[in-house]
């Protein structure tokens, strides 16, 4: 009995080293790559900045996973810092993350040093929140210039399609502008901060699937181009 007892310690024990995680934030579990080629089909990407925020960002995922959807939310460092257990949903779920600096600030009344400063330091929380590591930065406003250009160290994504929302707090206002505007290829822009672009999630992506759109992620949608440090894209 002696020798069976110590058997099943030694199996419990290799269990626990195989599954035990490693000190500090959890990466989360990542989903699959999906295969999904927009040259040939009606491809639209859905991206929320500024958050995560507790409860509009977690009624905005809910809507997401009840319909299959998969967006890009480029992340505020400090709302990170503040929110990590949302954080870390968004990535378990599928979704992809970007940076959105760590303070939001427009990068060009910033010197080269503090530009680096506030990519690095977003970075750094959404990689010690969620263990990934954020290879997109939208710089806030859409501001960019020479020199963020040369110091963001990464591809810009900017957006072709803006719903306003955080002017107009009017979940219909919201739907309606992404449905009008809405193109193959085109990269939408909301913030999931706002409990109104939240409450649109459910007749954009009703709408949108209607007509054929497939809601994918940046990466999916700019997948096959080379894309480059300090270039902005806005659309596939």
């Amino acid at each position: 009995m002696s020798s069976l007892t110590s058997l099943f310690a030694l199996l419990i024990g290799m269990l626990m080293v195989l599954t035990a995680t490693a000190p500090g934030a959890a990466a989360a579990p990542r989903a699959a790559p999906r295969a999904v080629d927009c040259s040939r089909v009606k491809c639209i990407a859905l991206t929320y900045d500024d958050g995560p925020a507790s409860s509009s960002t977690a009624r905005l995922l809910d809507t997401l996973k009840a319909n299959g959807v998969k967006a890009t939310f480029f992340m505020v460092g400090s709302q990170v810092a503040r929110n990590p257990k949302t954080a870390r949903r968004v990535a378990a779920e599928g979704h992809e993350i970007g940076n959105h600096t760590y303070s939001h600030k427009d990068l060009r009344r910033l010197t080269a040093s503090k530009i680096r400063s506030e990519v690095a330091r977003g970075a750094t929380a959404i990689r010690n929140a969620t263990g990934v590591e954020p290879t997109l930065v939208r710089p806030p406003y859409g501001s960019f210039n020479a020199t963020v250009r040369a110091n963001v160290n990464a591809p810009m994504i900017l957006w072709s399609v803006d719903t306003r929302d955080w002017a107009d707090r009017n979940a219909s206002v919201v739907a309606s502008r992404v449905i009008a505007r809405a193109r193959p290829g085109a990269i939408v822009l909301m913030h999931d901060i706002h409990p109104t672009t939240a409450a649109a999630a459910p007749r954009i992506i009703a709408a949108l699937a209607r007509q054929g759109y497939v809601f994918v992620t940046v990466s999916e949608l700019l997948a096959g181009r080379a894309l480059a440090n300090g270039k902005a894209y806005s659309q596939r």
